[in-house]
């Protein structure tokens, strides 16, 4: 996809920084509208450090992120939020006391278009049935994960960054998460994902970008992932 218009985020030569450690040294990367776009890489490439520095609580950060044209260096993360761009951590941030239901409409609307708790529950039913009996961390790491993903999706977002959604989770759970990412993908949303699971990854998403030391230092379609089978194993190590 080439079309300029349809061009949502743009990331060009940014650098970033934990205090004096220099961590993200040139990530290059676009997204289009209605992609699922995947960041690839070994442990401690920079991939979670990207998408903090995208959503600007990477306090310390030069280069140039654009969200449908508008420069986000130099903006605040509630700023950055109230664009439209969503990050779902890795951390999840369940709140232990509350409920599955008062955990979903805890976050505030920052746009129109947020889905409606009925239609979270159709896509999450696993949060259906715990919505009223449940506090958050009494659910499985799997019904967490998709409460992280459920809440953001009621702010209003269009731009979803999920941070290792997968990352331990029962490989039923995997696939339910899997088809979620493409029920949403059906319905506009654009997604950066984060991911150590290739398989995962291969997936769900359109494209993927190769992070290492810092640098995205490739790109590869998912239609041309077969005949780049041994650059991957050599990138990822997998």
């Amino acid at each position: 996809m080439t079309d300029a218009a349809k061009l949502l985020l743009k990331v060009s030569d940014l650098q970033g920084w934990y205090g004096e450690s220099h961590v993200l040294h040139g990530i290059n990367f676009e997204v289009h509208q209605g992609e699922v776009v995947t960041l690839l890489g070994r442990n401690g490439a920079g991939k979670t450090s990207t998408l903090l520095a995208i959503m600007g609580i990477l306090a310390k950060r030069t280069g140039s992120v654009t969200f449908a044209g508008t420069e986000m260096i130099g903006m605040q993360p509630r700023h950055i939020a109230r664009l439209g761009i969503a990050l779902c951590p890795e951390e999840r941030g369940i709140f232990s006391s509350l409920s599955v239901e008062e955990n979903l409409l805890l976050p505030p609307r920052i746009a129109e278009g947020g889905l409606s708790i009925e239609r979270i529950y159709d896509l999450f039913p696993n949060l259906k049935e715990r919505r009223a009996s449940s506090q958050g961390t009494k659910l499985s790491g799997g019904e967490q994960q998709m409460l992280a993903i459920a809440r953001i999706l009621r702010t209003g977002a269009k731009m979803l960054l999920l941070d290792e959604p997968t990352e331990g989770l029962a490989p039923v759970i995997v696939q339910q998460i899997g088809r979620t990412i493409a029920a949403l993908k059906e319905e506009g949303f654009t997604i950066v994902l984060v991911e150590q699971n290739f398989r995962f990854a291969a997936s769900v998403a359109d494209r993927h970008y190769i992070v290492d030391q810092g640098k995205v230092v490739d790109m590869i379609p998912n239609s041309e992932l077969e005949q780049n089978t041994q650059k991957l194993h050599d990138y990822l190590g997998v």
